[in-house]
């Protein structure tokens, strides 16, 4: 009996969404068997209950998906209740797609997803509730970046790098989140950071290297190979994450990087000061009484390593993860090639043979030679890997206000 009710309630919350392909209908299908076996549906009476009515004063913050409001359970557990919005189209396919993907992810570095709500117009997700604030919220208020010290931002990268060798490798599937940013972020009580908002995540062929798909992310962010052509690979994930290592440690942010020195933006910052052997100049003059000088320049040019123009030079999660795992001089890391830009095209050739140390070198030349070229962010759509993609930037979600 408790099984049929399941089903029912898992028919109800995929018949309002179009799946368009045989292999979107195949996740749906996973998903009303995977909600079948582990119970997940939530009575909406339960979250109206939790929530105090979705007072406003339990509203958490609100997104392109729909508000969030933090509620409490009769067991006395504490949740996060997504609730989708009745105007939003994007919102109901990240619903859909934000379910079916999160349903069978277990990690202590992702956000666990307890459950689903469909009553009538309304569409629930029902989240654990993480305590702290997103990690945005800390990293880029300057009355609260002394609360991470080194240690807890060095502890953040590490736990973000294992939460995203488990989605790319470690999950029934590989999932490619899309959308790894600093609001994305969430902090637990201990500190503990936890991947959130799976609303653009996409599960990748095992036998492809990268697809076309349409441009959506964050300003900033994104990888230029998949903004310029849509090329999505786990490499972008990769990217991404480059690009928050570098924030963490300057507390700049790079899509708005302003600081009256001589580069375009914050990576290219980090790599002409990591050129020229001063790496940490750029590091956050909060940390001046917590960093580990030493393990600070190895993160930086992890950083690095990650933002890479060409993709096939950025190193998978398993290698960050190892990497992260080494005490600093312990072993050499690869010397970075130059940042990937939005807008620029490389050219081919070998990588330096040498190595270098964690503290960065000036010696060396680049392998790549970039030529600067204008590119729009609002191309027309395309597969073809010889046109620019529709570009949506991404709307910041539910931890930011």
């Amino acid at each position: 009996m408790t099984m049929s009710k399941s089903k029912n309630f898992l028919h109800n919350l995929i018949k309002p969404f179009k799946l368009n392909s045989s292999r979107e209908g195949q996740h749906g299908e996973d998903l009303e068997r995977i909600a079948a076996q582990e119970q997940k549906q939530f009575p909406f009476e339960t979250l109206v209950h939790a929530t105090k009515d979705f007072h406003p004063t339990h509203k958490l913050g609100e997104g392109g998906f729909g508000p969030v409001y933090k509620g409490k359970l009769s067991d006395g557990r504490e949740i996060a209740v997504k609730k989708l919005s009745h105007s939003s189209s994007q919102g109901k396919k990240e619903f859909m797609n934000e379910a079916k993907l999160l349903s069978r992810v277990q990690h202590r570095n992702v956000v666990t997803l307890l459950g689903y709500c469909v009553h009538g117009m309304e569409k629930l997700l029902v989240y654990e509730y993480v305590a702290n604030e997103s990690l945005d919220k800390l990293l880029f208020r300057s009355n609260k970046q002394e609360e991470l010290d080194w240690k807890r931002r060095y502890d953040i990268i590490s736990g973000i790098a294992r939460g995203l060798l488990y989605l790319h490798e470690d999950s029934h599937n590989c999932i490619i989140h899309r959308d790894i940013k600093a609001s994305n972020i969430l902090l637990d009580d201990k500190w503990v950071p936890k991947i959130a908002d799976f609303g653009m995540a996409r599960l990748f062929p095992e036998d492809q290297t990268h697809v076309n798909t349409r441009v959506a992310g964050t300003n900033g962010y994104m990888a230029p190979e998949y903004i310029m052509h849509g090329h999505l690979s786990v490499k972008a994930d990769v990217f991404s994450f480059g690009v928050l290592v570098l924030e963490l440690i300057s507390g700049q942010r790079n899509s708005n990087f302003c600081l009256n020195v001589d580069a375009h933006n914050l990576l290219d910052w980090a790599y002409k000061q990591y050129k020229k052997g001063k790496s940490l100049e750029i590091m956050d003059t909060a940390l001046a009484a917590s960093a580990l000088p030493d393990q600070v320049a190895m993160c930086i040019q992890i950083g690095l390593l990650c933002t890479q123009g060409d993709p096939d030079l950025r190193p998978k999660m398993h290698r960050v993860v190892v990497m992260l795992s080494k005490k600093p001089g312990s072993s050499t890391l690869e010397e970075p090639t130059r940042p990937g830009v939005p807008g620029s095209r490389y050219r081919k050739a070998r990588r330096p043979s040498a190595l270098s140390s964690v503290a960065g070198s000036s010696g060396g030349s680049d392998s790549r030679t970039f030529d600067s070229s204008s590119s729009t962010l609002t191309a027309t759509a395309s597969s073809s890997a010889l046109t620019n993609p529709k570009f949506d930037t991404h709307r910041e979600h539910t931890a930011e206000s």
